[in-house]
């Protein structure tokens, strides 16, 4: 079995969690991946943009990286606390562990601001948030990462994304890389909802 952990920093984006959701449940129970998705906080329940609680699976403490293949990270608002977590010893500290034993290490808008804080950033290639003046994009940089202005950036087995509008198509990737079936999760894109109604989006933010 394919085991995911998605991370969930407080104050992070719904937008940006729910596609990892979404698109492992739908490769498990209508296309017979096996694989599955565990969610993980610093505490059970974590307050989310506009004060939605989600009660996760899973605490840091509880987590042991071996049994893992992939760590995600949405990003969140900094008027909800995100950094506070994002920027944690902890995490930083799994985020290295992932890295040591050769795991997926992915990211969505300035999740990549947590890997980079982490330290695994420094001289690779990567992206985050590419509105507000790029400002996120600098602090990137300032943690060493070099920064690529595109939607999606795949560095090794790290990857980052610009905004909310990336994650079905970060976590479409993240399905293909783990599986390695390049066609069927193709398939699975096209059946599904993200491929109409994101593809206008995805146009867009790269245009």
């Amino acid at each position: 079995m394919n085991k995911i952990l998605l991370f969930c920093c407080k104050g992070f984006e719904t937008m940006e969690f729910s596609p990892f959701i979404d698109v492992f449940g739908w490769a498990r129970n209508d296309y017979g991946f096996d694989i599955e998705v565990v969610t993980c906080g610093f505490t059970k329940q974590v307050e989310s943009t506009f004060g939605v609680n989600v009660l996760v699976d899973k605490q840091i403490e509880e987590i042991n990286t071996e049994d893992y293949d992939a760590i995600v990270i949405p990003g969140g608002f900094e008027e909800y606390d995100f950094y506070s977590e994002a920027y944690d010893e902890g995490l930083s500290n799994l985020i290295c562990e992932f890295e040591k034993n050769g795991k997926y290490i992915v990211s969505v808008c300035v999740g990549a601001l947590a890997i980079a804080k982490s330290g695994i950033l420094k001289g690779r290639k990567a992206t985050t948030y590419h509105l507000g003046n790029g400002q996120r994009q600098k602090q990137l940089s300032e943690f060493g990462a070099v920064v690529v202005d595109e939607p999606i950036v795949v560095d090794e087995k790290i990857i980052t994304s610009w905004c909310p509008q990336t994650a079905p198509y970060v976590a479409f990737q993240l399905l293909e890389y783990i599986n390695q079936i390049y066609r069927i999760s193709c398939k699975l894109c096209r059946s599904t909802m993200w491929r109409t109604a994101m593809k206008p989006l995805f146009q867009e933010i790269s245009s």
